[in-house]
């Protein structure tokens, strides 16, 4: 399955809510190398890093059951930056996994954590700031996405690296 596939199916099929699971909760997505996924050097390509992401984005969604629930608004999340850090190489057919969390938010920016592993070993890291909109493509604020996704959780302290990042990038609330 190409990963763009294992998007799609990941999107309309998820898989089911974990029970009680809260919105600074982290999911775990599993996966594998596919030959596909890997560049003339014969490791995974950098650009195919970000699809893991995407899919260990969805899936933390789906972890929290809220793609019904944005669904219903038609409200949908896009990824206004990221920035990756590559610490290791992942080869053909090494399993590895991707956690994914939300790290705190502003006005406008959900902001997540994502840490690729193998074996117990930190892979790559990922930080990703995700805006939402609803369609036809009007904002929708921060704290209405954690309004109805959140029980009550108030904005944690946005790590202080992270902050630097969201305003060096120009991404943060003004």
């Amino acid at each position: 399955m190409t990963r763009s596939a294992q998007l799609a199916h990941a999107f309309w099929r998820p898989r089911p809510a974990v029970p009680g699971m809260r919105i600074l909760d982290p999911s775990r997505t599993r996966m594998r190398v596919l030959l596909a996924d890997l560049d003339l050097y014969r490791h995974v390509n950098n650009g195919i890093y970000l699809r893991y992401m995407d899919v260990a984005r969805v899936n933390y969604l789906a972890d929290m059951g809220a793609l019904g629930k944005l669904s219903a608004r038609s409200w949908y999340p896009v990824v206004a930056a990221t920035t990756m850090k590559y610490r290791r190489s992942l080869t053909w057919l090494q399993p590895f996994s991707i956690t994914t969390r939300v790290v705190g938010w502003d006005e406008r920016i959900v902001y997540m954590d994502q840490v690729v592993e193998r074996d117990g070993e930190h892979v790559a890291r990922c930080w990703a700031a995700l805006r939402f909109l609803a369609r036809p493509c009007e904002r929708v604020a921060a704290s209405a996405v954690i309004e109805l996704l959140g029980d009550g959780e108030s904005a944690p302290t946005l790590p202080s690296n992270v902050a630097a990042w969201a305003s060096a990038i120009d991404v943060a609330a003004r």
